[in-house]
């Protein structure tokens, strides 16, 4: 059986998530205008619950990775590992939509063959953030965003991560969330802070180091 969601896309209900297909029907369905959206499940609830509150920046966060991926592959500055980060930022793209169908569903309607995070994407993380952060230097101060436009980004990605992170631990406290969840978001939020010292060195950009009290001091 097929039903349809409030994006009016149609979306099987033997939840074999297999091959699953969508099928956009229309934009707009009306379901919503009464500030509720529904779960996976088909439970309605409020648009500012702390469970659509998390996975709206999950999608948000997912937004600014695009846009970050899109930047990096139309950059003039093109080589091997420049095509092997757009390749993690594309990959990191498919997990943030397997976390949010988990955030999407109560943990009671979860399907053991719905898409989520699994440890793998969590040592995978870990594998890239040590692959790009054994060539940054030593740190001695605190990093400003800035040096490159890419760096920027990265941070922008970096502070919404951690968002996402706090959204669910505050969920957390109401229901039930897999932990492996708040693991990857934590581990991602960090691969994006060495992502931007490396991007920054790659591009051979100086970093931006943060000197207390600068603007104080340049005003005297």
């Amino acid at each position: 059986m097929v039903k349809e969601n409030e994006s009016g896309q149609a979306v099987s209900e033997d939840k074999s998530f297999n091959d699953p297909k969508l099928a956009i029907t229309k934009v707009y369905t009306k379901t919503g205008d009464k500030g509720t959206t529904s779960l996976v499940g088909g439970q309605r609830v409020p648009k500012n619950h702390l469970r659509i509150e998390a996975y709206g920046t999950v999608d948000e966060l997912n937004a600014f990775v695009g846009s970050l991926a899109q930047s990096v592959s139309e950059d003039a500055h093109q080589s091997t590992e420049v095509n092997w980060f757009w390749g993690v930022l594309v990959r990191i793209q498919h997990e943030l939509f397997n976390l949010g169908s988990i955030l999407a569903t109560l943990p009671s309607d979860v399907h053991p063959k719905q898409p989520r995070i699994r440890e793998a994407d969590i040592r995978q993380l870990e594998a890239d953030i040590d692959h790009c952060n054994k060539g940054c230097p030593p740190l001695r101060s605190f990093v400003l965003p800035g040096g490159s436009r890419q760096n920027t980004d990265l941070h922008i990605c970096r502070t919404v991560c951690r968002r996402a992170e706090r959204q669910l631990i505050a969920l957390g406290t109401q229901d039930e969330v897999d932990p492996l969840c708040i693991q990857y978001l934590n581990r991602l939020s960090d691969a994006f802070f060495v992502w931007s010292r490396w991007i920054n060195r790659l591009m051979d950009k100086e970093e931006v180091l943060w000197e207390p009290n600068k603007a104080a001091s340049s005003s005297e």
